[in-house]
């Protein structure tokens, strides 16, 4: 008698939709999913242990190259974790820039989460049409900070330079134009079917089973619960601030496709709002900023700080968890203060490594070409997970 075996296949870690160096062994019936495995740490660095080897100033750039779509969000919440340890005050003019930054990333990240995804499912213009904006926010992040990508500017007490008057200006009219960008490509994606036959009950996560999993972010809403922590826990300036929190219906992977799309937009009229904040804040902001930061005695102070390795003290024991709402959902900076300048101990919270343990639910009695659409949702980045 003829007997049924499974066949086990490697998806990755080459596999152009594994969305970065993950391994994930794939048990088969035929071509229906059986246990997807995934297996994780190809891109570990140790970033934790390095980080406890550095100063709490020096292991700030360790952050950018975590989640390196969204590279503000990261050393934000680091920041705040800091500040927490600190009690270092920011101000109401620091607070509204971070958010227009802050709220900048998310657009950088959900370009390319929602137009990777649609280039996994087979659609390539909705891709091309997000780097050409992507491109014009890097170029915001180089203008403020003189990089890229990797830009260490939101530093603990407040930013590492006020923006100019034109860059901002900048920022107004590009946050104008961009939800125009954004309807032409759900015109291209929503009502497309075969966008549709790829997406619509395809990775359904329940809301009690998004919870048990823990997970958050777009992966949690798009499963009915309007769960932010801008809006739960808020922080900057976010509690002063009007938004909506879009949600799904069925938790699947349209859903989260829908949601990622609303944030967009939810997104400029947040930018919109913190500009607003930053022009009424000090009408004379920028010039009471810059003859604030050329006194001599500032410059002394600023000197002998960074000099000395730009080192805080903090007393040992001390202990503090801090969370923040980045792109892909709750990061979260865990920090033991030692004697000294340097962490005894800190831990990360990667919402990708969360979501991703979820995959083999997410998967089991789909077929191969359902997987590619799973992690696209997943909105997966190696190197928090891994770290």
């Amino acid at each position: 008698m003829a007997k049924l075996k499974t066949f086990t296949m490697n998806f990755g870690p080459q596999h152009p939709a594994a969305h970065g160096v993950l391994r994930l062994v794939l048990e088969l019936d035929g071509e229906i999913v059986v246990r997807a495995d995934p297996h994780v740490g190809l891109l570990h660095r140790g970033t934790e242990k390095l980080i406890e080897q550095k100063t709490y100033l020096q292991a700030l750039p360790y952050l950018d190259r975590l989640d390196y779509v969204s590279m503000m969000a990261y050393e934000h919440v680091y920041s705040m974790g800091l500040e927490n340890l600190l009690t270092l005050p920011v101000s109401e003019s620091d607070k509204a820039v971070r958010v227009i930054f802050l709220e900048l990333t998310r657009l950088l990240n959900h370009l390319m989460a929602v137009t990777t995804h649609a280039l996994d499912v087979g659609a390539l213009t909705p891709f091309l049409w997000a780097f050409e904006e992507r491109e014009k926010l890097m170029e915001f992040y180089e203008r403020v900070s003189g990089a890229r990508m990797h830009a260490a500017y939101i530093r603990p007490g407040g930013v590492a330079t006020f923006p100019d008057i034109q860059l901002l200006q900048d920022i107004e009219n590009f946050i104008q134009s961009f939800p125009f960008r954004v309807n032409e490509i759900e015109e291209m994606l929503t009502n497309n079917r075969i966008w549709r036959q790829r997406l619509v009950d395809v990775g359904v996560v329940s809301l009690s089973s998004a919870k048990s999993w823990g997970f958050s972010g777009p992966m949690l809403r798009g499963s009915s619960w309007a769960w932010d922590l801008r809006v739960a826990q808020p922080y900057e300036c976010y509690s002063n601030l009007e938004f909506s929190v879009p949600i799904g219906a069925n938790g699947d992977c349209f859903d989260r496709y829908l949601v990622r799309t609303e944030e967009m937009r939810q997104s400029c009229y947040l930018i919109k709002q913190a500009l607003n904040r930053v022009a009424t804040t000090d009408n004379n902001l920028l010039s009471s900023w810059s003859n604030d930061h050329t006194q001599m005695e500032n410059l002394i102070q600023h000197f002998k700080f960074y000099a000395g390795g730009g080192t805080y003290e903090i007393p040992s024991g001390h202990l503090v968890y801090t969370s923040a709402e980045a792109p892909k959902g709750e990061f979260g900076v865990g920090l033991v203060a030692a004697s000294g300048a340097k962490p005894y101990r800190c831990r990360l919270r990667a919402p990708g490594f969360i979501h991703l343990a979820a995959l083999d639910a997410m998967t089991v009695d789909h077929m191969i070409a359902d997987v590619v659409t799973v992690i696209g949702t997943q909105d997966i980045v190696f190197g928090e997970i891994d770290r």
